[in-house]
């Protein structure tokens, strides 16, 4: 056994310290961040893939960052439904993988915040605001076409292929 570990006091119940039990949950974080790293990284470079290939013209609507954005949260509105619905119990770091690190680093909000400032900038306010308010809204009925979609494409089918 580690010595650190070793030297902390448990209490007469014999519960674990407060801090034997933060030192023992340190090794799960760690890889829990570096699979979160590793999957924004990826996500990341999807993105800049898209974006490179469909740039916009300054002032014109960014086509790119919108389909991004709207196509990340109909993914994670299907991953949630799999993860959660369908597959049971997947191991521990798939969520944080696929989730918050390809999808996290997939979506750009941070450059929808930004592309909306350089259009009111740019002296295309009512732009801006469709841009601003269009994303959300797009967004949020994605996450729910996704979660409906990973419903209806997991149900289980009766025997002559229909489903119940």
């Amino acid at each position: 056994m580690n010595d650190r570990v070793a030297e902390v006091k448990t209490d007469t119940d014999g519960d674990l310290s407060v801090a034997q039990r933060r030192f023992s949950t340190r090794p799960q974080v760690l890889d829990v961040t570096l699979t979160i790293a590793l999957g924004g990284a990826l996500g990341a470079i999807a993105r800049y893939g898209v974006s490179t290939a469909w740039p916009h013209a300054p002032g014109g609507f960014p086509w790119a960052t919108f389909t991004i954005d709207v196509a990340g949260c109909l993914l994670i509105g299907a991953l949630m439904v799999v993860l959660t619905e369908v597959a049971g119990r997947p191991h521990r770091l798939v969520r944080p993988f696929l989730g918050v690190g390809i999808l996290g680093g997939f979506t750009t909000f941070s450059t929808y915040t930004v592309e909306v400032q350089r259009l009111i900038a740019g002296g295309h306010p009512f732009l801006a605001s469709a841009y601003l308010f269009g994303t959300v809204g797009a967004a949020l009925v994605a996450v729910q076409i996704g979660i409906i979609a990973a419903r209806l494409l997991t149900r289980p089918r009766t025997r002559k292929g229909t489903r119940p």
